[in-house]
């Protein structure tokens, strides 16, 4: 059994106080305070909303909340097979809508949105894809087969010119197994779609759910930084507190790397920094290939350079 599946169709007030033996008279004091008591209101406010908009929309894009607004549509052709009630079973394990319907291609299946309720406003609508449609077509190899010379050259004809995706099973079970594998993959699109327009977890206090809040008097800048480091490959978090500890802010380090004489010295000025390791274990250290990345990072010009030579 061959199939082929399109990848997309389409204010304060001062109070009185007391001196010695002598009352103060009573002042008023006119200031900004009330403004910056109300701006603070607002922020908190705004945050707040945030904050309960991002939990709406985690909710909403749960893979079973979005499986329970997906639809797969099955050709009634489909059924004519005495083998497609291995299939229609594991459709409906899934917890998505199955509806039997005719097809514009004979022996096909369709996966679409059903829109039961609107989406949440902290969502881009782009996310829930509801004009995208998604495609497999059922075909015998004699079918699929009838007009090509070699295999190979069909599956990379039908890549290239005709975006299309093409699989070969034996069986209702493997076929089956695909379905379920694909229709899942689809409802965990629209999460990742979401968390990739997002700010990075580091960023402070974005949109996204684990950003680092950052007080007015700085505290919290110290996660931030702590944060970035581990944004680089192979940095632990024992790694990172390390450098955090050493450098407290990202503008320390990159004075040390500028006050440097040589480039090697720069290269290797966090190699030597001891990182904590549970007891019994042997003793660590940041070492010269983290060393190196964290310092071509923060000093480099050129935004094409590549910092982990391993990737």
């Amino acid at each position: 059994m061959a199939e082929g599946v399109p990848r997309r169709a389409t204010g304060q007030r001062r109070g009185r106080g007391r001196g010695l033996g002598q009352r103060r008279p009573q002042t008023w004091e006119i200031s900004d305070s009330d403004d910056e008591g109300a701006a603070a209101r607002k922020v908190g406010t705004q945050a707040s909303s945030t904050a309960s908009e991002r939990r709406t929309a985690a909710k909403a894009l749960r893979t079973d909340q979005v499986l329970s607004r997906l639809a797969v549509c099955v050709d009634p052709a489909i059924l004519e097979d005495a083998g497609s009630d291995i299939l229609m079973e594991a459709l409906g394990t899934l917890g998505c809508e199955c509806r039997i319907e005719p097809q514009l291609l004979s022996r096909s299946l369709q996966w679409s949105v059903v829109r039961t309720d609107p989406a949440p406003s902290s969502v881009p609508l782009e996310v829930w894809s509801e004009d995208e449609r998604e495609q497999l077509l059922l075909l015998e190899p004699q079918e699929f087969l009838r007009s090509a010379v070699q295999l190979s050259q069909v599956l990379v004809l039908l890549q290239l010119h005709a975006d299309l995706d093409v699989l070969l099973v034996a069986s209702w079970q493997e076929l089956s197994q695909y379905v379920c594998a694909f229709t899942k993959a689809l409802s965990q699109r629209p999460s990742k779609q979401y968390r990739d327009s997002q700010a990075f977890s580091f960023c402070t206090a974005g949109h996204w759910a684990s950003g680092q809040q950052v007080a007015k008097d700085g505290s919290g800048l110290r996660g931030v930084w702590w944060r970035q480091i581990r944004q680089f490959n192979r940095v632990s978090p024992a790694v990172a507190d390390a450098v955090v500890t050493a450098f407290p802010s990202p503008r320390l380090l990159q004075q040390a790397l500028l006050d440097c004489g040589t480039e090697q010295e720069r290269l290797n000025l966090l190699a030597d920094l001891p990182v904590k390791v549970h007891r019994g274990r042997q003793p660590r250290r940041v070492g010269p290939d983290i060393s190196r990345r964290i310092c071509i990072f923060l000093t480099t010009t050129n935004p094409h350079l590549l910092l982990d030579l391993s990737s």
